[in-house]
């Protein structure tokens, strides 16, 4: 059974919104692809930086330092490929050129609380 999966990214200080949604992934490869989406954004309107809000811990950790271990272990984490190498490498090209700060957050943050943050 394919499970659906469905990413969004919204800044509220810029007012940009934009979702996608596939087939055959999980919760988890919807978080990578928000993060991809959220570069996408980044890279395309020219921002500075870039603050990125997740409730996810694994993509909170991976850019507070898992990526570059990673990358130094060939990809690998105790021996064996990381799950979603291709999109985890895509990332982390992309954070070497443009600051991200990374804030974990629990999972349903109101706007209104974004908004006051920025």
């Amino acid at each position: 059974m394919n499970q659906n999966w469905k990413a969004a990214v919204w800044s509220p200080t810029r007012q940009v919104a934009q979702a996608i949604e596939g087939e055959g992934g999980s919760s988890q490869l919807a978080e990578l692809k928000a993060v991809q989406m959220a570069l996408d954004i980044a890279e395309r309107e020219k921002w500075p930086k870039l603050y990125l809000y997740t409730d996810s811990w694994m993509v909170a950790n991976a850019l507070w330092g898992w990526l570059e271990r990673w990358k130094k272990a060939n990809w690998q984490h105790r021996g064996k490929p990381i799950w979603a190498a291709d999109e985890w490498k895509d990332i982390a090209t992309r954070v070497e050129k443009l600051p991200v700060k990374v804030y974990q957050v629990d999972t349903h943050v109101l706007k209104s609380w974004a908004n006051e943050e920025h």
